[in-house]
């Protein structure tokens, strides 16, 4: 059976001591309530990072960054590499958000750069892919998604592909109020997880957790995990309030 994954990303939010209080309140949570089946992620700004590291050591919620730099080191000013994350304590790395392929420009050629690295400095990787509304109205949603494996992705090697998570967010849901439907979001699932079997076989497609992300919140996660390709959530806006995570959260286990 996959894991189930709930992952919050808090994006550009919360000061430093917010965050910590934050990340605190989280731990005491899944710490007296821990999820049983289903693993719990929260993904912090980078100046978050050590301070949750140390308020989240031996708990139940794993932590990750939200980007990383393409070069391990070097002259990169404002940069920050895989290695410098991992150094934090942080076990995770969210690549290719849409936010980062929009605002930033960041193209499937640099996000393989960056997964690959942060693989080898033995991070996990929470790999983003999705489709924008103009390329789902027009029916090119799938040739998307598939491109944006393919050269984003595909290049690992099959034991490489184990650090991997992959999140299917349809642009056009994130931070709009609009959701893929249930059916939408399992058809795009079980497309990716066919996509990793022509590629890598059965076993690696089954074991692939895939995870939904896109205005998931309490009044839909349940309805959307119980597909059977969606191993849970990449979650934005509800990952701010601890009644609607922890709701999420339980709606995957």
């Amino acid at each position: 059976m996959r894991k189930k994954i709930v992952a919050g990303n808090w994006k550009m939010n919360m000061d430093l001591n917010e965050g910590l209080k934050f990340a605190e309140t989280l731990h005491k949570h899944f710490t007296e309530n821990p999820p049983a089946k289903a693993e719990v992620v929260i993904c912090t700004p980078y100046i978050h990072l050590a301070g949750a590291a140390a308020v989240l050591k031996k708990g139940k919620v794993s932590l990750g960054a939200q980007n990383c730099a393409s070069e391990a080191s070097g002259a990169f000013t404002g940069e920050v590499s895989p290695w410098m994350i991992k150094s934090t304590g942080a076990q995770y790395v969210i690549i290719g958000h849409s936010e980062r392929r929009t605002y930033y420009k960041e193209d499937d050629r640099l996000l393989n750069k960056k997964t690959a690295l942060a693989i080898n400095t033995g991070l996990k990787v929470i790999f983003c892919c999705g489709e924008v509304k103009e390329e789902r109205e027009n029916n090119t949603h799938f040739v998307v998604v598939r491109r944006q494996l393919e050269e984003g992705l595909f290049t690992l090697q099959p034991g490489e592909l184990d650090s991997v998570v992959i999140a299917y967010e349809p642009v056009w849901a994130i931070g709009t109020g609009l959701t893929a439907s249930p059916e939408q979001a399992q058809e795009m699932h079980k497309f990716i997880r066919d996509l990793i079997r022509e590629k890598y076989g059965k076993e690696s497609a089954d074991r692939m957790p895939i995870l939904y992300g896109g205005s998931c919140k309490p009044s839909n996660a349940a309805e959307i995990f119980s597909k059977p390709d969606v191993d849970g959530g990449l979650i934005g806006g509800a990952a701010l309030k601890k009644e609607d995570f922890v709701a999420i959260v339980e709606a995957a286990l």
